[in-house]
């Protein structure tokens, strides 16, 4: 039988429901008032496109944005200048808010609708420059909206850097400072709005160095030993393998130094290898089987060889109790309103993607849940994820159909079509987090699935071993 509650308390259920959407909706337009102040951060950030580990200005300016905004600063975390962590409140709940801001490396674009040099070494085509200031704005809005609640617990924003390959937060999963958080809340720069249950591929890179002996490669070539010969033959028992590997396993490579002049018989080359599955085991196993292949090439071309590791991370785990919370507080929010100036340049920008692209007025709409994905990317969110309930979400800060990493992606990150997905981020993070503030039970349940999902008997081991954070590797 179908319990019927008092007229009384469906009346204080009514009220409570519509109090809780009006503390939303104020939040939603204190956002709003300040998107022109976050744009003017993100565009900064965008202009100094700085690379993993090397953000020192981009870092700077998001601390002071925190600081000035009540948050205490603890920098260097995890034993990397470029991070730090910003923290307001004290006491349970803890609710961790994900920031980056590493750019990628020749991606120097400008925001036009067209292919065109800026003449730099780098640029933000995986839009981490609105990841990190979108993040810091939903922190500091749900930090107002605890004074103004006198709601008790805390929130903390991480700098994360180097997550284009540098696995910056693994040394920060590896070091603890995850350990008291309760739920971690990300988002990424996309073409599209989502908050499904997310996937990521467990993901090994090294650097392979080959030394050989340099000789004038025509006068006396029996005289050298050829670094690069080392380099080519590892690379082609790599590709060999590739037969004999799980099909939906990936392995890229790209020569990082082959040598200065063709009459002058290499003594050094490096190559530099990406091994993932959705498995980490499999990672594992095949990363063990391309080092072999190195020691086989240097022992066949009379070459030594060392390498190091620079990046790991585990798959990502999702956790559909929180999830939802963020879809349905993405659906409140909606997505992006293209203005007239902004249609034409997605229509320029659509023009270049091919004839499979997307109407640009699928901006406007939010894609259906799933609890299923599938992984193509990498992501140290991964550690994360086995670390503490993580939830995340993209929006459409590019163009429907943009993939990242493409010039596509810089010219509309740079514009206002990438800051508006950005507010979309700010808003749908700081919404959730105030959701899960109010309701103690739902880090319960989270925590209970978290635990699920990874195993009772789990023991997080780093990919990448014990090393120092690899501060140089973009260098």
């Amino acid at each position: 039988m179908k319990k019927i509650l008092p007229l009384g308390a469906l009346l204080l259920l009514c009220t409570m429901g519509i109090h809780a959407q009006k503390k939303k909706n104020d939040v939603i337009k204190a956002l709003d008032s300040k998107s022109e102040k976050y744009t003017e951060i993100a565009h900064e950030i965008w202009d100094l496109a700085e690379m993993g580990y090397l953000e020192e200005q981009s870092s700077a300016l998001l601390q002071k944005t925190l600081s000035d905004a009540g948050f205490s600063i603890e920098t260097g975390i995890a034993g990397i200048p470029t991070a730090f962590k910003a923290e307001y409140g004290s006491g349970y709940p803890v609710i961790g808010i994900l920031g980056e801001y590493d750019a990628l490396p020749g991606l120097s674009q400008e925001a036009v609708p067209e292919k065109k040099s800026a003449g730099g070494a780098a640029g933000h085509a995986c839009g981490h420059h609105l990841f990190g200031t979108a993040s810091t704005a939903a922190a500091i809005s749900v930090k107002d909206w605890m004074d103004a609640n006198n709601i008790k617990g805390t929130i903390r924003f991480y700098g994360c850097p180097a997550e284009e390959g540098g696995s910056g937060k693994v040394y920060m999963v590896r070091e603890g400072v995850f350990d008291d958080v309760d739920v971690a809340l990300h988002w990424h720069p996309s073409s599209a709005n989502a908050a499904s249950a997310g996937a990521a591929l467990a993901n090994k890179s090294a650097k392979f160095r080959f030394h050989g002996v340099s000789a004038h490669a025509a006068a006396a070539p029996q005289m050298g030993r050829s670094a690069l010969d080392g380099v080519e033959a590892m690379n082609a028992m790599v590709n060999m393998m590739r037969e004999h590997i799980p099909e939906d396993a990936r392995i890229h490579y790209v020569i990082t130094d082959g040598g200065k002049a063709p009459n002058v018989v290499p003594d050094f080359a490096e190559v530099y290898y990406y091994a993932r599955h959705n498995t980490r085991d499999v990672v594992v196993d095949i990363f063990d089987r391309i080092v072999k292949a190195a020691e086989g090439a240097a022992m066949g071309t009379g070459t030594t060889m060392e390498y190091e590791m620079i990046g790991g991370t585990h798959e990502l785990l999702p956790n559909l109790t929180v999830q939802k919370i963020m879809y349905d507080n993405l659906v409140k929010v909606g997505g992006v309103t293209y203005n007239d100036e902004e249609k034409a340049f997605a229509e320029k920008i659509s023009k270049t993607l091919g004839k499979g692209a997307p109407d640009i007025s699928t901006a406007e709409k939010i894609q259906p849940y799933k609890e299923t994905a599938n992984a193509f990317g990498s992501t140290d969110v991964g550690d994360v994820s086995f670390t503490v309930p993580t939830a995340g979400l993209g929006t459409a800060t590019w163009v429907p159909g943009t993939p990242a990493h493409s010039w596509q992606a810089v010219a509309a990150g740079g514009m206002s079509i990438g800051s508006k997905g950005m507010m979309v981020a700010a808003k749908t993070i700081a919404l959730t987090a105030m959701d899960i503030f109010e309701n103690p039970k739902t880090i319960e349940a989270a925590k209970k699935e978290l635990e699920e999902r990874r195993g009772k008997d789990f023991k997080y081991i780093p990919m990448l071993g014990n090393r120092p954070p690899a501060l140089d590797y973009r260098k």
